[in-house]
């Protein structure tokens, strides 16, 4: 017990402590995360507040959404100072369970999904991430049984991927979205923006205004590809590598067949040294 956090590390103990939460008659949420947390995560506490009595949050660095060139093993593991952050947001409970736990010997099920999983995303880039994405997320769906779930827009193919995943599966928790946290200069927040130097933190901000200056010029009629051709090549001179900045059908991720095509969003993935950076902004009609 740490504050008034309940920390459990097993299925076991995780369900029996909703269970408690049901018999009193009360709403649960659920925060998946894989800790490290920061201001954007402390946000889907408060978000799922908002929809709840009970808040439950894992922590849980899924080594199935990592692949082998990642950094599975330098992700930042940090539970002492997540649970002291959970308790200022008045988290109910913390569910960080072992691999072993989660993945135990014999193991040998997972989720394939299509859709928005395969649209040429971060998919070209991380062809097996959905995948453990979409296993671990059913786990912990189906191990909490929450009322709803809550994740941030800033993984906003992986949002969509979860909606599919929970809607295919007849997974009776809902699925909510909460908006990107930003620092003051628009950089989105990330477990794994402590890894840029300070001169690399200094550009990195440089990406969110990249996007908002090309959704402008697209709102304004100029051609989308041509807006993302100049986006690119204004990155690349700031010291970025790119993976993709796309303007893809906010729904479905489909790429847009025509000029300033609505419901709008535009995607970027890119790499500051050492750190990739998403991020992603939401477009006009």
């Amino acid at each position: 017990m740490t504050e008034n956090v309940s920390l459990v590390h097993s299925v076991a103990e995780l369900r029996a402590a909703v269970a408690g939460f049901r018999a009193a008659g009360e709403r649960v949420a659920l925060v998946p995360t894989m800790g490290a947390l920061h201001a954007g995560h402390l946000s889907l506490v408060e978000a799922a507040r908002r929809h709840a009595e009970r808040v439950v949050v894992t922590i849980f660095v899924n080594p199935a959404q990592f692949g082998p060139s990642e950094d599975f093993a330098k992700y930042p593991r940090t539970l002492p100072e997540d649970l002291t952050q959970l308790a200022r947001v008045t988290a109910d409970l913390c569910f960080a369970p072992t691999v072993e736990e989660i993945y135990p010997r014999g193991f040998a099920t997972r989720v394939e999904i299509d859709g928005p999983a395969r649209v040429g995303l971060e998919d070209r880039f991380r062809p097996t991430h959905f995948c453990g994405v979409a296993t671990i997320v059913a786990k912990l769906l189906n191990q909490a049984q929450a009322d709803v779930a809550i994740f941030g827009e800033k993984d906003y193919q992986q949002l969509l991927v979860i909606k599919q995943l929970a809607q295919d599966l007849d997974i009776a928790t809902q699925i909510l979205a909460a908006p990107t946290m930003r620092e003051e200069d628009g950089l989105a927040m990330s477990s794994r923006n402590v890894y840029l130097s300070v001169e690399e933190r200094r550009t990195a901000p440089a990406l969110y205004a990249a996007l908002n200056e090309a959704m402008r010029a697209i709102a304004g009629g100029e051609a989308v590809e041509a807006v993302l051709e100049k986006t690119r090549a204004s990155l690349e001179a700031s010291g970025f590598v790119i993976d993709y900045v796309e303007a893809r059908h906010a729904q479905t991720l489909a790429p847009l067949s025509g000029q300033r095509e609505a419901p709008m969003r535009l995607l970027a993935a890119v790499r500051l040294g050492g750190v990739r950076l998403l991020d992603n902004i939401e477009g006009w009609g």
